[in-house]
This record gives C-alpha cells, structure tokens and sequence, in this order.
C-alpha cells in the first residue's frame, strides 16, 4: 500500500460499482477492477499451479524469449524444397484432423489443392481420393509452418521463409491469394486454381529474385511500425503490405524480370491488404516457438482452428494440443450472407493474437472495427482487457493511443482462469459449404473448456515435481 498511496490518494475497486461511484463523489481517483471467482471447478489445480515453484521463473524464461526473437524475410521458395512436402502430402491449419471430420471450407481447399497440383482433374475426382484416404494430413504447426484460414499448403504452392538471425530458427507460410473467392476460404472455383498456377509461375519467382537480391527483410521491425499506424496484423495489413512492398520495389524492377510480370506482381501486391498478414503469422510463430518447451511455465505458445477443432498449445506442456468444438465468429457478412452460412473459426492466424497482435491489438487499430462490427470504444476496452490475462507488454510494438504503452502479450492459462477472461480474436468467416469462399469478418473466443484441460495437465505436471522432491516425501 506505501507505494500506491504515495501522492495523490487512489482507489482500487472489484465488484460492484456502487462503492466505487461513493468513493469518486469524495473527489478521490478510482481504478475499477472486473472481477469474477474462478471458472467452476478450477479451484484446486489452480492453486497447485500457482504454488508451482518453477512457475514464476518459467514464465519470465517464456517471455524473455518471446521477446528477444527477431523475424527475418529471407527466401521464397516451393513449399516442395523448403517443407519436403511430396504429390498427394498438404499441410493444413489448426490441430490434426482428418478428412471425415474436416469443416466445408477445409475440404474445398484440399480439393482446390488437389487441382492445382494436378493429382485430380475435378473437384469431384479429388474428393474421391480423400474418402480413399489417399491424400496425407498434417498440421503446418507440426511443419514449422502456419497457413490462414484453412491453411492449405501444397508442394507446387511457393512459401515465404522467415528467420531468426540470432538463433537460426525458421518458420514458413504461403503468398497470400487476397480476399473473396479464394483457396484458403475453401473456394476451388477455376479462377482461384488459374490465380494459384499464376502466383507459381510469376509471383513466387519474382518475389524470390527480390528478396535474395534485396537480403534479408526485418519483418519485425514492420510489425512494430505497422501498429504504430493504424494496423493490429491480423484483418489489418495495409500499412505492413506497403512497406514490404517500398523495400522490395527497388528489387523488383531490377530483376530482370518481365515488365509486365513486374506491374502485375506490383498491382496486385498493392492491391491486396492482406499481402503482409501471411509474413506476420510466420513471425509471430518464431517468436512464440523460442518461448516453446519451458517446464513449469503456464504461457500459451499456440492457438489454432482448423474449422471444425479450436486448439491450444502450452509451453509447459510440450506439443500436446488441448480442443474442443470451434466457436462461430460473430460480425458482419458480405452480401447476402448471414450467420447461417458461417462455417465455426477456422486458421493460423490466431498466432498474431498468440504473440499479442490481432484482436489483442485493436486499440492500435480503431478502423478495423469497422470490419468486424465493433465500435472504436470496445476496440480500446478489449485491448485494455487483455493486459488481465497476459504476462507483459511488449517492449517493440507499442500503442500511440494507450500513450506508447506495449501490447499485452503472453496468455496465461492461470490468469485466464482466475479472471474468467477469454482470449479476443478478430477473424475473417468462411463459407460453411466447401467452395463458398468469404462470407463475412467478426469477433470470436476460444471455447472456455481448454483453458481447464491445460490447467489439470499443468496441475499433474506440478503434483509429480512436488511428490518426486525429498523434502515433500519427508513431510
């Protein structure tokens, strides 16, 4: 309390307002605290996590690595040379799964991918392969990859390789196809396979020539000046597209290159504002994966959907996954599309929100409530929420209207138990039926039963250390 009362008096308040409202009539400064007890029957794992001693310095580990990562754009390759995918081997988002299971915008995709590489000639041939089980499933996660939305990644489908140069450590993700009728949303339509032959052919080539003649591109150093004008990185790029695009010109137009090649590549980077979202997620997975692996440490390194499953994995807990059922994001639709067309939350992107980007950072980006269907006000209130149930602010990526403050970054299960606060993401919707594409953009939260699988497997993890010290078995 000394250093709380140093000054002007101040009021810390939990609960109900009408003491707090007493308390400001008198002149004094109020802080008004949410409050909540615990999720039901949380109780005792959560007090033999926080009792663990390993706890405290397992999560300054996690975070201290999180931060100290850097992300490094320095090749564009075929997914074939740079993952070792093989013909008939696609990677996906979210956490395993298999087709019968798989959601309607991740089928489309896996048959728009089975197209374009030419191990089908139709749509309708290719599912026929997948109900044989002829094709192979396996999460870009477990790749050291990510992919949007379905995540689909094939061997003829170019990649961006990202870097750590401290560490070596890299992380991988597809070009980003733009909005609309695309793969990634399950469309399979032929426009989206001749858009895909196309960024094969020109784009990958073209963007591979720039970057190895430009070298290595500081994708974090975009990242921390994109939120300091208007983008959170997750539905808002345009500010992180357009520098990528001013270091990168240059580079370009001195390829070698056909001109034409060049302006289309140049059009259609420009226009398209998700372009930088697909190097972001990499990024942020780099960062995330250095946090990876710490005993002890109650950080969320992972969250993914892969449209059926929404999963979350723990540093404490290695590479288990913790699902449940996906939620449906709650928005605005394009067109004719309402919630009943909208297939449950489906991606990697979910990584920005991870590394405290995307929903975590919408006060650094008013405007997108724009597209998601909140107001400025919930967009500030939601950041200001989400420094309840993480570790630290980063010190890089900062919010000019939060006076410079850092995003709150690093999701602790046991702070999301003990405040009942659930993880904010913003989210693009695909299409329930396979082939559909985007329907909408809105909010959504990971479905609260993870949070009490991760804690219990957290909770065993810290009772074994316990009962396994002599000075426990004496007692």
């Amino acid at each position: 309390m000394t250093g709380l009362l140093r000054g002007e008096p101040q009021v810390i308040s939990a609960g109900v307002g009408l003491l707090a409202d007493a308390v400001e009539l008198q002149a004094a400064r109020v802080t008004r605290v949410d409050w909540s007890p615990p999720m039901a029957g949380t109780a005792d794992d959560l007090a033999t996590v926080l009792r663990d001693p390993r706890r405290a310095a397992a999560n300054e580990l996690a975070v201290r690595r999180m931060f100290g990562a850097r992300a490094q754009l320095v090749d564009v390759l075929p997914a074939r040379d740079a993952l070792g995918l093989r013909p008939g081997e696609f990677l996906h988002a979210g956490p395993p799964i298999t087709w019968q299971r798989a959601s309607g915008p991740l089928r489309g995709a896996l048959l728009g991918a089975a197209v374009f590489e030419g191990i089908a000639a139709d749509p309708e041939t290719a599912a026929g392969l997948a109900e044989r089980g002829e094709f192979g499933l396996s999460p870009c996660h477990d790749h050291d990859a990510v992919g949007p939305m379905a995540g689909l990644v094939s061997p003829s489908m170019w990649v961006f390789e990202l870097a750590d140069p401290a560490t070596g450590r890299r992380c991988y993700c597809t070009l980003n196809e733009g909005l609309g009728k695309v793969l990634r949303y399950g469309a399979y339509s032929p426009e989206v396979i001749e858009r895909l032959r196309w960024m094969a052919s020109v784009l990958g080539p073209l963007l591979q020539a720039a970057v190895r003649r430009h070298g290595p591109v500081d994708v974090t150093a975009i990242l921390a000046q994109m939120v300091q004008m208007g983008d959170e990185a997750h539905n808002r790029n345009r500010t992180g597209t357009l520098m990528l695009l001013r270091d990168l010109l240059p580079s370009l137009i001195e390829s070698g290159k056909p001109s034409a090649d060049v302006a289309a590549a140049v059009a259609f980077i420009g226009g398209n504002d998700h372009f930088f979202l697909n190097l972001a997620m990499p990024a942020c997975k780099i960062a995330l994966d250095a946090a990876r692996d710490i005993p002890g440490s109650t950080m969320v390194v992972a969250m993914a959907r892969n449209g059926t499953d929404f999963g979350m994995q723990v540093s404490g807990t290695g590479s288990r996954w913790f699902t449940a059922p996906a939620n449906t994001p709650e928005g605005l639709f394009l067109g004719g599309y309402g919630p009943e067309d909208a297939n449950p939350d489906i991606g990697d992107s979910a990584i920005t929100e991870t590394a405290g980007l995307g929903g975590f950072a919408m006060a650094a980006a008013p405007a997108i409530a724009r597209l998601v269907g909140g107001t400025v006000a919930s967009a500030l209130a939601t950041t200001r929420r989400m420094y309840e149930i993480t570790l630290a602010e980063h010190p890089l990526l900062q919010v000019p209207a939060l006076d410079f403050r850092g995003l709150p970054a690093g999701i602790d299960v046991a702070l999301v138990l003990r405040t009942g606060i659930l993880p904010q993401i913003n989210t693009g919707m695909a299409g329930r039926v396979a082939g559909t594409g985007q329907v909408g953009a809105g909010l959504v939260t990971p479905p609260a039963e993870i949070f009490p699988a991760a804690l219990l497997a957290l909770a065993e993890a810290a009772g074994s250390l316990v009962r396994s010290r002599p000075d426990a078995r004496r007692s």
